[in-house]
């Protein structure tokens, strides 16, 4: 069973992102803030959740949440400052834009760049411990999986639909005889040679 909370008494913001090692589209980042003593029987890292189980949850906690938000890094700006600065940066904005300004940021992962004037503490699988940061895991997630089958339907041959525009080899396949588009990732090894 994940956990409700890291503190008794601050307003907790769990913070995940989507889409890092993809190489297509934006990072996107999602910050929840729950309840105190939210409980959930399936909420876990989106990972582990089949597509059909993280819209259900999805759903559930855009109407439970106290707060929560979306942002995106485009791949223009992944290319210009690197994937990790993109990431944060996702972060950041998705916590710039909560209606309710959280205490602590409780971070999937080992860095991050602080947050003006909000303490934070990084959570290595922090998506399997703590619901927040769960929640922001299928936030970002499913946000980003319908932003790319949105694509695929201008950009077929890639199968984003499918893939999320990781480094399939049916997707790398597709970059080596069709090219790039204008979404994807200049910076990275599209083709692994």
């Amino acid at each position: 069973m994940l956990l409700s909370a890291y503190t008794p008494d601050l307003r907790e913001a769990g913070l995940d992102e989507a889409g890092r090692g993809c190489l297509a589209g934006p990072v996107v980042a999602a910050a929840v803030i729950l309840p105190k003593d939210y409980k959930h029987a399936w909420l876990n890292d989106s990972k582990q959740l089949t597509r059909q189980r993280r819209e259900t949850v999805r759903v559930e906690i855009e109407k439970e949440a106290l707060a929560w938000a979306v942002a995106e890094v485009s791949n223009a700006e992944i290319d210009r400052i690197n994937i990790s600065n993109a990431s944060f940066l996702a972060m950041h904005r998705a916590v710039n834009l909560l209606p309710l300004r959280p205490e602590l940021l409780l971070v999937d992962g080992n860095r991050f760049t602080p947050f003006p004037g909000i303490q934070h503490v990084c959570i290595v699988k922090g998506d399997e411990k703590y619901l927040s940061i769960a929640a922001a895991s299928v936030l970002a997630k499913t946000y980003r999986d319908d932003l790319m089958t949105r694509l695929a339907g201008e950009f077929p041959h890639y199968g984003w639909e499918r893939n999320a525009a990781y480094p399939t080899p049916a997707h790398r396949e597709a970059i080596e005889k069709y090219g790039v588009t204008a979404h994807h990732r200049l910076s990275f090894n599209l083709l692994a040679r």
